[in-house]
């Protein structure tokens, strides 16, 4: 009984001062929205630096010689690469399986030279895994099985070499046991947009590269996933068939600057969402206050016919809590059509950066697209409810410690 006594003076109590209510829930409405605007520009921000990065070549997860985490060096082979690609192709969620070895080389065309990293790739494979090569502009074609003595270069490069189509390139590689040379021809140069990108850009045949070099076994495999959510079980699938052969690591392990930055962007924007919260909260707590003091003999009524503590202070968190409620909707009135809009017509940060942008050999979408789903109905409940309910503590605390008596009493 006193249960729904108690929830129509709480309904009561908030419809006594409409303003004050209205201006309240819109506090907590406009707070909670713009930590949802946030969340999802960021969430969106965080997925597609993921995904360009794992796209760029790096993939999800890359298996690679024991010890090359340590020394990260070229020379450095698979033990046994075809049972280890075997495994990584039976890996769930996997979209892609990419085999590559990597070669320290120079090139020289007439008296003009460029030392690059030249890698070995499987062609088909490598359309589809790294996006450097999907997505890129390309004149000429790319490479092709079967393409013995061909090379495809960065644009940049090309213009540091002075080179077009057809032009010859004298290749000095680091071989396993000595230096060794080779003719390349260009068949294909590509334009990332990206000039750091475009200089390091140097693909041939796998079995070519290994050829030339004297290697006989891959350097790399990098699998892509479907999701950047599958990096974990995925890789606790190879940890237990490889073995100790060959170790496995993430992207994490090799793009440690973008890494960097999606963990920075992350506690950023952590930290805003909390000063945005407290500041609400501050500012509930106070017309709270407010509106408890001027409730002070009424309280005191309520306590001398009987209402007790637990009661009163039920009441008010009641109250707290239907003005959660309250701006959970007005945040989601105020905020959603806003994330909505970045999720679907994305941020165009490529205007800042002259159209597609890069960073540490990872090309970038130059359109953020934000995060947008059923999550921003838990996040502004979540957020409003508990924000509400917490200003409420200290106003509820001073209304149950107020003696009745000194309320009742006339000054």
């Amino acid at each position: 009984m006193i249960g729904r006594i108690s929830a129509k003076y709480a309904f009561r109590s908030l419809g006594r001062h409409p303003r004050r209510t209205v201006l309240s829930i819109l506090g907590v409405g406009i707070g909670c929205a713009l930590g949802m605007i946030a969340v999802a520009y960021y969430g969106g921000a965080a997925e597609m630096q993921i995904r360009a990065a794992c796209e760029s070549g790096t993939g999800h997860l890359r298996i690679v010689p024991d010890g090359w985490t340590e020394t990260q060096e070229n020379s450095l082979r698979l033990t046994d690469w075809q049972a280890a690609l075997a495994a990584a192709r039976k890996t769930p969620h996997l979209k892609s399986a990419a085999v590559r070895a990597r070669v320290n080389g120079l090139l020289a065309f007439g008296n003009r030279t460029a030392g690059v990293e030249v890698l070995g790739v499987l062609p088909n494979v490598e359309r589809e895994a790294n996006r450097i090569v999907a997505k890129s502009e390309l004149e000429g074609r790319y490479l092709q099985p079967g393409d013995r003595g061909a090379v495809v270069i960065g644009k940049a490069l090309a213009r540091r070499l002075d080179v077009e189509l057809d032009d010859d390139l004298m290749v000095t590689l680091s071989g396993q046991d000595e230096m060794r040379s080779a003719m390349w021809r260009i068949v294909g140069i590509l334009a990332t947009g990206s000039r750091e990108i475009d200089e390091s850009i140097c693909h041939v045949l796998l079995e070519e590269l290994n050829e030339v070099s004297g290697f006989d076994a891959a350097g790399e495999i990098a699998l892509l996933l479907d999701d950047h959510e599958f990096i974990e079980p995925a890789r606790e699938y190879l940890d237990e068939r490889l073995g100790q052969r060959n170790t496995v690591i993430t992207w994490k392990q090799i793009n440690r600057a973008v890494a960097a930055n999606i963990e920075g962007d992350t506690a950023f924007i952590n930290l805003m969402s909390a000063i945005v919260v407290l500041v609400v909260i501050l500012g509930i707590t106070s017309a709270q206050l407010a509106a408890v003091l001027e409730r002070r003999k009424e309280f005191a009524i309520l306590t001398a016919v009987g209402l007790k503590a637990r009661h009163l202070t039920g009441v008010l968190m009641l109250e707290a809590l239907l003005t959660g409620v309250a701006g959970a909707v007005a945040a989601m009135l105020l905020g959603g059509p806003v994330a909505y809009w970045i999720a679907t017509e994305g941020i165009n940060i490529g205007e800042f950066f002259g159209g597609e942008f890069a960073m540490e050999g990872v090309l970038f979408d130059p359109i953020i697209y934000g995060d947008f789903g059923p999550w921003i109905i838990l996040y502004a409940l979540s957020v409003s409810v508990a924000g509400t309910l917490a200003a409420m503590i200290y106003p509820a605390w001073f209304a149950v410690r107020t003696n009745p008596a000194d309320a009742l009493r006339t000054v």
